[in-house]
């Protein structure tokens, strides 16, 4: 059985390109809400599955690191499934070919610069899904000039970065976000993933599948088969929301509100089944291009209560459409069209699980002091000392001179 690929084991089946930890760091990026996809397979490696392939990726301080498994390698599954993934047997067979023939020039030499078409291909897929064209550390300097807030998180929480996910996968794994917490919506996009997805490896006993297609979603059966994996009322606003986008737009429909303005791909998203205006809003920021998107809800509520003061709204107990449009229009206002961006670095930084890194450089600076202050203390009682010698030997040669001067006056 296939396992998990480790950087340390070699690099001859891993490819990087160049990308510094500032510009990208995996493990807030990756980990902050923004993907239910993948996982750390091993300390600073996270695996899972983007364009219908299942990479792993890792990172040095200069470079970006990842490794593509080959679907084929899927053991004991028909080839019905793989047409389930929409790709040709005779593609598959084409690029199985390619894979194999590059591990085996790589067993015969160390690998070069990135040259074949696959690669060049993967790379680019790369770039796009985390949309390195886009300067991270030009904004985090625009965002932190603006707002000393946010400078005092970014000096913390850098790399923190926007995907570009498929609109399919991201409409309907933030339809499962309702009332919902970040680990249990892991598991049922998994779970989704499995029932209804094709299958494209198994690496140490984990299974990874493809993201349903919206056809899939829209089968009459998908509400009763998600009921029973513990959707809830989940279930039927997934089968129904694929169902309409089908009916009344078709396949392309999603994809193309890439292309219309924000606020009109937000109301149009708004009409499907289970989708708010915060699901809509996520949707359009790390899916459709509208950067200039704020995700609102309580918890953002209380960042820009707490840490910005902000007052309109006090006494409400739920978030109004007008209240979601007031506090997006005041982040708008401080970031700038990026402004999407700069509200995830906050809502990385708030979540529990990063806690620790608010708290190191707060130790650093206590164990700073506690430093200094000794120093300081040995310093003082070094000069206390150096001191006390100075006076002791001052007072034996004032001693000294005085009996000399008596010696000479007998």
């Amino acid at each position: 059985m296939a396992k998990h690929a480790v950087l340390s084991s070699g690099t001859k089946v891993w490819r990087s390109l160049a990308c510094a930890k500032s510009e990208l760091c995996l493990d807030l990026t990756l980990a902050c809400g923004q993907s239910f996809r993948w996982r750390e397979t091993a300390g600073g490696h996270w695996t899972g599955v983007m364009g219908g392939r299942v990479w792993t990726l890792t990172q040095t301080e200069d470079s970006l690191w990842y490794h593509v498994y080959n679907n084929q390698e899927w053991q004991g599954e028909g080839s019905d499934r793989k047409r389930r993934a929409g790709v040709s047997l005779q593609m598959e067979n084409k690029s199985g070919k390619k894979f194999k023939g590059a591990l085996k020039k790589e067993e015969e030499e160390e690998p070069l610069a990135v040259t074949s078409v696959q690669d060049t291909e993967e790379e680019e897929m790369l770039r796009d899904y985390f949309q390195l064209n886009v300067k991270l550390g030009d904004l985090y300097k625009e965002w932190g000039a603006a707002d000393p807030h946010f400078k005092r998180i970014a000096d913390i929480f850098s790399g923190v970065r926007m995907l570009r996910q498929d609109p399919t996968e991201c409409l309907f794994s933030f339809i499962c976000t309702s009332n919902n917490h970040i680990s249990r919506i892991h598991g049922m996009v998994e779970r989704l993933c499995k029932a209804l997805g094709a299958p494209l490896c198994q690496l140490d006993q984990t299974s990874y599948s493809n993201f349903p297609s919206l056809s899939a979603l829209a089968d009459d059966s998908v509400e009763e088969c998600l009921r029973d994996l513990g959707f809830g009322y989940r279930a039927r606003f997934l089968q129904q929301s694929a169902k309409q986008i089908l009916d009344t737009h078709g396949l392309q429909w999603l994809e193309g509100l890439r292309s219309v303005p924000y606020l009109q791909a937000r109301d149009a998203l708004r009409t499907l089944p289970g989708v708010g205006t915060k699901v809509a809003d996520c949707v359009c920021l790390m899916s459709l291009d509208k950067t200039e998107a704020v995700p609102i809800d309580t918890h953002v509520w209380q960042i820009a209560k707490r840490d910005y003061n902000y007052a309109s709204g006090k006494g409400q107990k739920t978030i109004t459409d007008k209240l979601n449009r007031d506090i997006g229009d005041f982040f708008r206002k401080l970031w700038g069209p990026y402004a999407g961006w700069a509200q995830s670095v906050l809502f990385c930084a708030d979540l529990k699980k990063f806690q620790k890194l608010k708290e190191m450089p707060q130790l650093k600076q206590a164990k700073k002091e506690e430093t200094d202050e000794e120093e300081m203390r040995v310093s003082c009682k070094k000069t206390k000392i150096k001191t006390e010698e100075n006076a002791t030997a001052k007072n034996t040669k004032t001693k000294s001179a005085c009996h000399k001067k008596a010696k000479m006056s007998v």
